[in-house]
């Protein structure tokens, strides 16, 4: 008597590999031509590249360090009060309300960020007859560093509060309760549980804030003023845009991505905080009046700096002349723009995570969060738009080619941002169902649709919806490719501001800041609140 064994089919690893091969070949591809580009228009310049190392590009270099390192102490330093404050109060009314508005600058446009702080601490802004009462003379507006380091706090701190609540939430329960048990003062409970984790916690989140000050952009484009406040990533666009020196531009990225890259190898070798398997929030001993005012001070005033630029923003824009931007063919054709270059970038994005996801190859998934966490998070957009503009410009006229590297640079850019929202429900599908798949014979295009794509539509509607947004606020790669046949809504405001056109700006940063808060929204509703 013999016994028989149910046949189960096996997927052809090819047919499964062959999509994430080609995600990386390309992804890959582009950004090694950006880089073998941005070397060849040093080699072929000779001594113009030597020469644009000079005292410009020295002050741009110490004005970058000095402004990342301000930057991440005025960031770093307010996130550990706002963490403890989180952690102490774990079930307050409103408490995740203000996680949702904390998780707004993570993904609302740089360029609506500087526009808010204008509309409030501008010359003209809401607070600038106050503040000139205040001091005496006239308010001069945040014009240089000082307009910088508030944008890059608005941005950091919420940032910075997420990773150092993360590292409270992972020291053991046992270490609440005896401290509890012991009666142990605020003072001590800090130097005795606290300040251990948030100590740990500390080089990986200020290594990984300085990283996104130094690669800054926008925000130092709109509010830097003048020459004595340029940062390198500045002066690529200013070399290449305006006064189309490539030599001056390869030295001046080349030495950013060489910098960006030092950091985003610290980032990734220093451990950063993780919520560990059953941790418990609501162990610690109930916080005392005055630590509760002082808590509430330092949440108030933090969510106070993130929602301020926002509401002005729209109180600014609300006063726009809005039915005449609508009724404007500029404007109607920078809004298409910009939702086609956002619905095609998100589309690559998340196809591209897909098809990384779905090999399940470790050799794959080693390269891919390789260039998810190392390349791509250090290699800026600015930095890869100027190797390709050298690139395409002896082939193609790099302005007409616009649209596609727009699409692909923000699909590039919001890929590890995709990855991120879809692993962990594709993990856990995995173990789930591949047994049940692989009897079935469900392999390949068939399993995506039957199984993935239905336990994880939700993912899937959250990562697009996040990649869109990205993208639909980009202005790094089109301030180098645009002109006045392509346009997106972030390069005609742009453009509106940089000719005085205050109105039409301020309802053209209306009009996206609305399109970024419904995509925040969809995003968080979709992704059960994994943006928070």
């Amino acid at each position: 008597m013999t016994s028989t064994k149910a046949h189960v089919p096996a997927a052809r690893p090819s047919a499964v590999h062959a999509p994430a091969i080609a995600v990386l070949i390309v992804a890959g591809g582009g950004v090694a031509l950006a880089l073998a580009a941005l070397a060849a228009a040093g080699l072929q310049s000779g001594g113009a590249f030597i020469a644009a190392f000079d005292g410009v590009m020295g002050r741009a270099v110490r004005f970058t360090l000095w402004q990342a390192a301000l930057s991440t102490v005025l960031s770093v330093v307010p996130a550990l009060l706002v963490a403890r404050a989180l952690h102490a109060h774990p079930a307050f009314p409103g408490r995740g309300l203000l996680l949702r508005l904390f998780a707004l600058p993570l993904a609302l446009p740089a360029l609506i960020a500087a526009l808010g702080l204008l509309a409030l601490l501008g010359r003209n802004g809401l607070l600038a007859d106050g503040l000139t009462a205040l001091t005496g003379a006239r308010w001069p507006g945040i014009y240089g560093l000082e307009g910088i380091l508030i944008a890059h706090v608005f941005f950091n701190l919420p940032l910075a509060a997420r990773f150092f609540l993360v590292a409270l939430e992972a020291v053991p329960a046992n270490q609440w309760r005896n401290a509890r048990q012991l009666g142990l003062p605020p003072l001590a409970l800090f130097r005795l549980v606290e300040w251990p984790a948030l100590r740990a916690a500390m080089p990986g989140v200020a290594l990984m804030v300085f990283l996104l000050c130094a690669t800054s952009f926008t925000l130092v484009l709109i509010l830097g003023g003048g020459p004595q406040a340029t940062t390198i990533e500045v002066a690529v666009y200013q070399a290449l845009r305006f006064d189309f020196d490539p030599a001056r531009a390869a030295a001046l990225a080349l030495l950013q991505l060489a910098a960006a890259i030092t950091l985003g190898v610290l980032v990734a070798r220093v451990p950063m905080p993780v919520t560990p398997f059953g941790a418990t929030r609501h162990t610690r001993a109930r916080p005392s009046m005055g630590e509760t005012l002082m808590h509430a001070t330092a949440l108030g005033l933090a969510a106070v700096l993130v929602a301020a630029p926002v509401l002005a923003v729209l109180l600014r824009g609300a006063t726009a002349p809005l039915r005449t931007l609508l009724a404007d063919p500029a404007v109607i054709n920078a809004a298409l723009t910009s939702l086609a270059v956002a619905l095609s970038a998100a589309l690559l994005a998340v196809g591209a995570a897909v098809a990384l996801l779905s090999a399940r190859t470790p050799m794959i998934m080693m390269l891919a969060a390789a260039g998810g966490g190392g390349v791509l998070f250090a290699a800026s957009p600015v930095v890869l738009g100027a190797g390709w503009f050298l690139a395409l410009r002896p082939l193609v006229d790099p302005f007409e080619a616009a649209p596609f590297i727009v699409v692909f640079a923000n699909a590039l850019l919001a890929l590890p941002f995709a990855l991120r929202l879809l692993a962990p429900g594709w993990r856990a599908s995995q173990l789930r169902h591949d047994r049940l798949a692989a009897s079935l014979g469900l392999a390949g295009w068939r399993r995506l649709t039957i199984v993935e794509g239905r336990a994880l539509a939700r993912p899937l509607v959250a990562a697009l919806m996040l990649a869109g947004l990205l993208s639909l606020g980009d202005l790094g790669v089109i301030a180098l490719f645009g002109s006045d046949a392509v346009q997106t809504l972030p390069a005609l405001l742009h453009a509106r501001l940089g000719s005085y056109r205050t109105d039409d700006a301020a309802g053209l940063a209306f009009l996206l800041t609305l399109g970024c808060l419904v995509l925040l929204w969809l995003a968080d509703r979709f992704s059960d609140g994994a943006l928070r």
